[in-house]
């Protein structure tokens, strides 16, 4: 007969408490995941990008399948990035001399410590969901980029969608704030405005990015293919 003990009847409630917390962890995962992929799919009712015509904007959002970025000219429209993005502000200045920069949004440790799949810790990726006031703005110097249709798509802007997405993009960047090596020597990172969480990624700043200039795309975007499904 197996005799039943304090130190049994402890370890058995331990069991049903961390069955419990998975549960709920997997509850909330499965609900974070679902509302995303719903919302993702439903269209913004504020979506009414002007029509583009031969003065149109050519740019491109990009997806690395964790984070996303919107692709813009250095000159055109009369918006002009060069004093934004620095050639000095790389490690290797000469990429300043392509035409195009890709700019995305995120939060500080994720942004820096996950630039691939295998990158991704736990902690990493809790500390961000929790929320942070720590955000930073990461610039990549391009020359001229291929829409491929899979991770790279084209939109081309009127003038007036244009601005208003270079004004989205500006009020998130933290003016005259420092700047941090990126991951190459064609890239920076630089200070940011706003918080993230798990409510307000670095995709759905990329889809409100878009939302702003008028661009079609869903109610909230927090993955990737939340956002690259629209274009």
């Amino acid at each position: 007969m197996m005799m039943v003990t304090n130190e049994t009847i402890s370890w058995r409630r331990v069991g049903r408490v961390a069955r419990g917390v998975l549960a709920a962890i997997g509850l909330i995962l499965f609900t974070y995941f679902g509302g995303g992929l719903t919302l993702g799919a439903i269209p913004r009712a504020t979506s009414t990008m002007p029509a583009a015509g031969a003065d149109a904007v050519t740019i491109f959002v990009e997806s690395s399948a964790i984070h996303t970025a919107i692709i813009v000219p250095k000159q055109v429209a009369g918006v002009d990035w060069r004093d934004w993005a620095p050639g000095q502000d790389l490690r290797d200045p000469r990429y300043a001399g392509f035409p195009f920069l890709a700019i995305g949004w995120g939060e500080a440790g994720f942004f820096r410590e996950t630039p691939r799949w295998r990158d991704v810790k736990p902690g990493t990726i809790l500390h961000a969901a929790f929320g942070s006031d720590r955000t930073l703005i990461h610039v990549d110097h391009l020359p001229l980029p291929r829409a491929n249709g899979d991770d790279v798509r084209i939109l081309r802007l009127s003038p007036e969608a244009y601005r208003k997405l270079v004004a989205f993009i500006q009020a998130s960047w933290r003016r005259g704030g420092p700047h941090y090596p990126g991951y190459d020597v064609y890239d920076a990172f630089y200070e940011a405005n706003g918080r993230y969480s798990a409510a307000h990624t670095c995709n759905s700043w990329t889809g409100d990015a878009l939302a702003a200039a008028g661009v079609r795309v869903g109610w909230w975007t927090p993955f990737p293919w939340t956002v690259m499904h629209w274009l």
